[in-house]
Order: C-alpha cells, then structure tokens, then sequence
C-alpha cells in the first residue's frame, strides 16, 4: 500500500502585468484572500492570495519574472504555458465561478459545458492565464 506524503505549502507564481488590477480580480472574480502587508499602493507586496491549505498564489510583476526564470522568456500574451483546474462540486459551481470572473474581468475561454471529463468551463485571466472549473470526470473521481 503507497503512503501518502504530505508536501509543504505549495506557491504557483504568475506573471502579471498591473498588480492593482490582477489584485482586484482575483479577491473579486476568484474570492481569494489576499495575505501580507499592504503596500504604498494598497495591494499587499509581496501579492500573494490563499488558495487552501497547502496552496498559495503568488503574482509577479512581469519585468520581475526573470528574477525566478532567469533566461526563460514569460509566455507572449495569448499563449498559455499551462493551465490552473480547480475541482468544484457542483455544475453549477462551474457556471456560477466562471461567470463571476468574467464580471471582475476574465475573458471565457470555453463557456460551461458536459465534456468527457467531465462538466468545465475556461477563462483566461486579465493576464490570460487559463483557469479550468470542473465539476466531476468521466470515472466519478
């Protein structure tokens, strides 16, 4: 039998190009909660949102990215590196999130729909980072 190992707090950082508008959109469109000190321009520095437990969101401003990438080049707009899922229960969690980030903001990407994976829908980000919400797969996992 495989034993679970519990992994610290987890940060998946993304570029971003206006910290106060990413800092609205993801408390307002998303609901995260923002953590730290509040900067001179109100938003806290660094910009860091709890997701749960074991996740954090960090947003970079993008000509701060290098500091982390060194010579890998931030995705151009448009074109997404990879995608952010977040399980939701219901189907109507999946209609009920992306709407509310397309009013703070986000741009539908794949409207909610039953696929084989289950019920989904996509939204980019005012950066365009693709958020996936999905309620329940093809297996019932």
């Amino acid at each position: 039998m495989a034993t679970t190992r519990t992994l610290p707090t987890v940060t998946v950082s993304l570029p971003v190009a206006e910290r106060m508008t990413s800092y609205t959109f993801y408390r307002d469109g998303l609901g995260l909660e923002a953590v730290g000190k509040l900067a001179e321009d109100g938003v806290p520095e660094p910009l860091r949102f709890l997701v749960n437990d074991g996740l954090r969101l960090m947003l970079i401003p993008t000509g701060g990215f290098d500091w982390i990438t060194g010579d890998h080049t931030v995705a151009e707009a448009g074109h997404s590196e990879c995608v952010l899922a977040v399980p939701v229960a219901e189907e109507r969690d999946v209609d009920e999130m992306v709407a509310r980030a397309v009013r703070a903001g986000a741009r539908t990407v794949s409207e909610p729909a039953h696929q084989p994976w289950g019920y989904t829908g996509a939204f980019a980000d005012p950066d365009g980072h693709v958020w996936l919400i999905q309620a329940g797969t093809a297996d019932g996992h």
